[in-house]
């Protein structure tokens, strides 16, 4: 691995998202204007609001940074890109670290902004820092990515790349705890959730928004970082250069 080449595979994708005003659209806007659509919907019962907001904060950047992902790295294999690519002295490594860094830094972005209005604008009632609130979002987001670039390597088109949101996604909405605790869940199901990243993700959320404690935010934190350092190094295992 060399932090030359992954520092220029970073600086080339932030060039091409710079351009991709669509896309840097649904990075930035959509995430926050789905928060703003559930405050909007809950106007007339905040408890509600504050009660699924900080989930739904991590779960949002989760989503929309894995269905982005999936789909451009997808599109940089099956239009060749990626082959003329490892032409150069370029590893595996190299190609996902520098996507996984480009895009953690728009997560970054995106964590502030998101952050930013729905506690300050949305009046999201927390007892937590916001900043690490913040941080949370951005292991999220992150988390998004890794996934998105391991699964992309399972696919062959641009709607296979889609059709693993239902698959991978999915799933870990319906059993992070949003819809029902995890401690309710019947046994096998909270088993299963307990294996999911996206579970300690939305614990962390919830801790922040009824504790002011902040050890067990970092332990869900360093999972969840944990998850994403394991997808990013099957995603440089099963990369292929190109789609068959």
């Amino acid at each position: 691995m060399s932090p030359r080449v992954t520092g220029a595979i970073a600086g080339r994708v932030l060039v091409q998202l710079r351009r991709d005003h669509r896309t840097l659209a649904m990075l930035l806007v959509l995430p926050v204007a789905l928060q703003a659509l559930l405050w909007w919907v809950y106007q007339d019962s905040p408890a509600i609001f504050d009660r699924i907001g900080p989930a739904l904060l991590a779960i949002f950047p989760f989503f929309v940074m894995f269905l982005v992902t999936s789909v451009t790295t997808l599109r940089e294999r099956s239009s060749g890109t990626l082959e003329r690519l490892f032409t150069m002295p370029m590893q595996r490594l190299d190609f996902l670290l520098g996507y996984a860094a480009a895009f953690g830094l728009v997560a970054a972005v995106q964590a502030a902004v998101a952050v930013a209005v729905t506690v300050g604008l949305l009046g999201l009632d927390i007892m937590g820092p916001v900043w690490l609130l913040g941080v949370v979002a951005i292991a999220d987001a992150v988390l998004g990515t890794a996934l998105g670039l391991f699964v992309s390597a399972f696919a062959r088109t641009e709607f296979q790349a889609v059709q693993f949101l239902p698959a991978v996604v999915v799933p870990q909405i319906l059993l992070c705890g949003l819809i029902q605790p995890r401690d309710e869940l019947p046994g096998i199901l909270s088993f299963v959730s307990d294996l999911l990243p996206l579970s300690y993700a939305v614990d962390a959320m919830e801790h922040l928004s009824t504790s002011t404690g902040t050890g067990e935010v970092w332990a869900d934190v360093a999972v969840v970082a944990g998850f994403a350092l394991a997808a990013l190094g099957l995603g440089a295992a099963t990369l292929r250069r190109r789609t068959e």
